[in-house]
């Protein structure tokens, strides 16, 4: 049985090129496409539980109710559904409102077929968070303009975390995925879901954007 998804975007012409690059996509089923948060929560509302998308991808600037108030309401109402924000990278500071709305993902608009597919791997079989790698950097920058944390000290790098799990870690903070993963480590792309996997666990953290978090909090990027 396919993965249903849905997807809210009001602009037109980027709604339809998306549909275009999920039609390519195997295994998966649109189930409804939005052109604004309040329609996106209609469809939702008329939806059975059965039928309900596993996966939104959410545009930030729509008319009606905009992107980050529809993660609000929809996240309260069906925990459940993740959401991949969909942006084009205007302003800096909707990415962290995002984060704080409960969005697991962020990719850019213009990312092709592949990368959307492997974003929705990543958080459906991995519990991961895809990220292009562009709002990563971005993501790691707006941390640390938040963070009141200064100190030049490094804080305790876990010594659970292997070598390799550590090579794997650069890559996850620099918003590659698990292919391009594979790709520089000359590993199987399965063998990096399972480094990713393991990382996540042992860190305690179930999204790209804590193991950001994590290693600028920690400065542990000196040690990366």
């Amino acid at each position: 049985m396919p993965t249903l998804i849905a997807i809210a975007e009001d602009n037109a012409v980027n709604r339809n090129t998306f549909l275009q690059k999920l039609a390519l996509l195997e295994d998966y089923k649109l189930i409804f496409a939005a052109k604004d948060g309040a329609q996106c929560l209609e469809y939702l509302k008329g939806l059975p539980p059965n039928r309900l998308p596993k996966v939104i991808f959410m545009d930030l600037e729509m008319p009606n109710l905009g992107g980050i108030q529809t993660i609000q309401i929809a996240k309260a109402l069906h925990p459940e559904i993740q959401f991949i924000v969909l942006t084009v990278f205007d302003d800096e500071e909707k990415i962290f409102e995002a984060i704080k709305a409960g969005a697991t993902g962020y990719l850019l608009k213009h990312e092709p077929a592949s990368v959307i597919k492997e974003s929705l791997i990543d958080i459906l079989e991995n519990q991961g968070a895809p990220m292009s790698p562009a709002i990563a950097r971005k993501t790691l920058l707006l941390l640390s303009k938040k963070s009141n944390y200064e100190s030049e000290e490094v804080g305790e790098f876990p010594e659970i975390i292997s070598h390799r799990e550590n090579e794997v870690l650069q890559h996850i903070i620099l918003g590659r995925d698990a292919k391009r993963i594979s790709n520089e480590l000359k590993i199987s792309v399965e063998t990096v879901r399972k480094h990713i996997a393991h990382i996540y666990s042992k860190l305690h953290v179930s999204s790209k954007a804590e193991v950001i978090s994590l290693a600028h909090k920690n400065n542990w990027l000196k040690e990366l």
